[in-house]
């Protein structure tokens, strides 16, 4: 893959049945193709540690290990993490 094909890949911590989470997910997907991301989902449910760990801050966008966000989406900090990351 060419350098300028390389996509950003970020990790979105949520909870099945969080409104919140269903909104982020949906803004993320907008912005996807014009920032060229991609992004994984992580039920923060399904493992304990992530459970404890973020537990009422979902949902939670990183990069990595850099939390962009959370609760709300932030088209600002997005576009600066990802055109000057």
């Amino acid at each position: 893959m060419q350098e300028s094909e390389a996509k950003t890949h970020l990790t979105v911590y949520y909870r099945v049945g969080c409104h919140l989470c269903d909104e982020m997910t949906a803004l993320l997907c907008e912005f996807q193709d014009e920032l060229r991301f991609t992004f994984e989902l992580v039920d923060i449910d399904a493992d304990a540690e992530l459970r404890v760990r973020f537990n009422a801050d979902v949902p939670v966008v990183a990069w990595g290990k850099q939390i962009l966000f959370w609760h709300f989406f932030d088209e600002a900090i997005l576009r600066q993490a990802l055109q000057h990351g």
